[in-house]
C-alpha cells in the first residue's frame, strides 16, 4: 500500500489540474479526463517496487509543486543557456513552463515537415493526433504517464510527410523558468512511410531551481522511415527529471537514439522501443555523466515482436563524487521472433571512490533461432594510462580528461551534430578536472 506521504503528494499535484486550461481537440480532452480518473486509481512508485528498487523518489514527494503560472510565461524576456539552441536546426520549437514561444522559435520550410504545436493543427494534422496520440505511451500501468496526460495542454508536434527528406536537425526545446512547479511536457513525433529526419529534444533551466519535470515522448515510425532522436537532459543540478520515450518501428524502419543525461538532482529515463515489424531496426546509445549527489536511473525496454529484427545499445556511465548512476536494460524476443539479432553492453566508469554504480542488462528469449549478446563492465580510470600520459608531460587534470572523454566517446561522437558534440565534449573534460 502507498505510505501517506506519496498519497498527500499525488493528490496535491493532480489538484493543480483544475488550472491548466482544457485543449480545443476533442481526442485530446477525451484522453486528459480518462487519464485524470486513471491517476488517482494509480501508486507513485517508491523503493518497494522492484524497477524503482535503487531509485529513492522520497526527496521529490516532500516537495509542494504547483502548475506553472501561465500569466507569467512570456511577461518576461527569456536567456536562453549558452549553446543550447543548436546552429545546425532549421526548424525549432520552444517550449517555455510548457507553453510554446513563438518569439524563441523559428522554422525554415521544408516539403513534407509540420512541426508544431499539439493545440494549433489543421485538418489532416488533428485526424493524426487523433490516431497516434497515447497509443504508443499508454498510461494505464504507469501513473508519472498518466499525470502528464491529465495534464496536457500544449505539447510538440512533428510529422513528416511519405518520403519527406529534412536536411536539418528538428530541435525541441523544453525551458523551465519557475520555481516549485511542475512542468508536463508532451512530444509527438510521426514518420511517415520513407521519410527521414533527425530530432533534438532538449530540456534546459533559465534560472529555476528545484523545479519538476514530466516529459512523455512518442514516436511513430512507419515501413522504411529512419529517425534519428537525440535526447539532452541539462535540467538544473537541484531539479527532479521524470521522462518516458516510447517508439513504434514498422517493417523496415530504422530508429537511432541518443539519450543524454547531464542534469538533475534526480532523474530518470524510461525507453520502450517495439520492433513492429519484419526487418526493423534501432540502435539506442547513452550516456550518464553525473556528480556531486545527483542520481541518475535508466530503464530501457527493447521488445523484438516480429522476425528478422535487429537491436544494438550501448550505455555508458560516468559517475564522480558520491553520485549514483543506475541502468537496467532490458531485451524481449518474443515467440515467433525468429532471426532475431541483439547485442547490448553497460559499460560504466567510477571517478571517485564514492561513487556508486548498478546496472543490470537482461535478456528475455522465447524463440531459439536468434543471436543475442549482453555484458557489462565497471570500472576507473586505468593507472598505467594516467602514468603514460603524466610521464609525457600532460598534467593529471587534462589526463583524466583524455581519458574520460576517450571513454565516452563512442557515445558523444555518434550524435554527428558539430555544436552539440562540442558541448558535450566539454562537459565530459569539466567533469572529469
Amino acid at each position: 500500500m502507498p505510505n501517506t506521504a506519496t498519497r498527500e503528494w499525488l493528490a496535491a499535484l493532480l489538484a493543480g489540474h483544475a488550472s491548466t486550461p482544457a485543449p480545443a481537440l476533442d481526442r485530446v480532452r477525451d484522453l486528459r479526463r480518462d487519464a485524470l480518473e486513471r491517476a488517482h486509481t494509480l501508486t507513485v512508485p517508491t523503493t518497494r517496487d522492484e524497477d524503482w528498487r535503487f531509485t529513492d523518489l522520497s526527496p521529490l514527494y516532500r516537495m509542494a509543486f504547483r502548475a506553472a503560472d501561465r500569466t507569467a510565461t512570456g511577461a518576461r524576456p527569456v536567456t536562453m543557456p549558452d549553446g543550447v539552441l543548436a546552429a545546425e536546426a532549421g526548424h525549432r520549437l520552444v517550449f517555455v513552463d510548457g507553453i510554446l514561444d513563438a518569439n524563441l522559435s523559428s522554422a525554415t520550410p521544408v516539403p513534407g515537415l509540420h512541426a508544431g504545436s499539439l493545440t494549433r493543427l489543421d485538418a489532416a494534422g488533428a485526424e493524426i493526433v487523433r490516431d497516434r496520440l497515447a497509443t504508443i505511451a499508454p498510461f494505464e500501468t504507469c501513473a508519472f504517464t498518466a499525470i502528464n496526460t491529465a495534464f496536457l495542454h500544449d505539447g510538440a508536434f512533428v510529422h513528416l510527410a511519405r518520403d519527406a527528406v529534412v536536411p536539418a536537425p528538428i530541435q525541441v526545446v523544453h525551458v523551465s523558468t519557475q520555481a516549485a512547479v511542475a512542468t508536463h511536457p508532451r512530444t509527438l513525433i510521426v514518420a511517415e512511410r520513407g521519410a527521414r529526419a533527425t530530432i533534438v529534444e532538449s530540456f534546459v533551466s533559465a534560472g529555476a531551481d528545484a523545479y519538476c519535470v514530466n516529459a512523455v515522448t512518442e514516436a511513430d515510425i512507419a515501413p522504411g522511415a529512419d529517425l534519428r532522436y537525440v535526447r539532452l537532459q541539462e535540467d538544473d543540478a537541484s531539479a527532479f527529471h521524470l521522462s518516458t520515450c516510447a517508439a513504434r518501428i514498422a517493417r523496415d524502419g530504422r530508429f537511432a537514439a541518443n539519450a543524454i543525461s547531464l542534469g538533475a538532482r534526480i532523474s530518470r529515463n524510461t525507453l520502450h522501443l517495439a520492433l513492429d515489424g519484419p526487418g526493423a531496426h534501432c540502435e539506442l546509445d547513452g550516456l550518464a555523466l553525473i556528480a556531486g549527489r545527483q542520481l541518475a536511473d535508466t530503464h530501457s525496454t527493447i521488445d523484438h515482436r516480429q522476425p528478422q529484427c535487429t537491436s544494438r545499445q550501448v550505455h555508458k556511465c560516468v559517475v564522480g563524487g558520491t553520485a549514483h548512476a543506475v541502468f537496467n536494460g532490458r531485451i524481449v524476443v518474443r515467440p515467433g521472433a525468429q532471426q532475431t539479432d541483439s547485442s547490448q553492453q553497460s559499460r560504466n566508469l567510477l571517478l571517485s571512490p564514492r561513487a556508486h554504480i548498478d546496472t543490470k542488462p537482461q535478456l528475455e528469449i522465447l524463440a531459439d533461432d536468434v543471436k543475442c549478446s549482453h555484458g557489462a563492465t565497471v570500472g576507473q580510470l586505468d593507472a598505467e594510462e594516467m602514468f603514460y600520459l603524466t610521464s609525457r608531460g600532460i598534467p593529471p587534470q587534462a589526463a583524466r580528461g583524455l581519458l574520460t572523454y576517450g571513454f565516452a566517446a563512442e557515445i558523444v561522437d555518434r550524435i554527428a551534430i558539430p555544436s552539440i558534440v562540442q558541448r558535450l565534449r566539454q562537459a565530459v573534460l569539466d567533469q572529469a578536472g
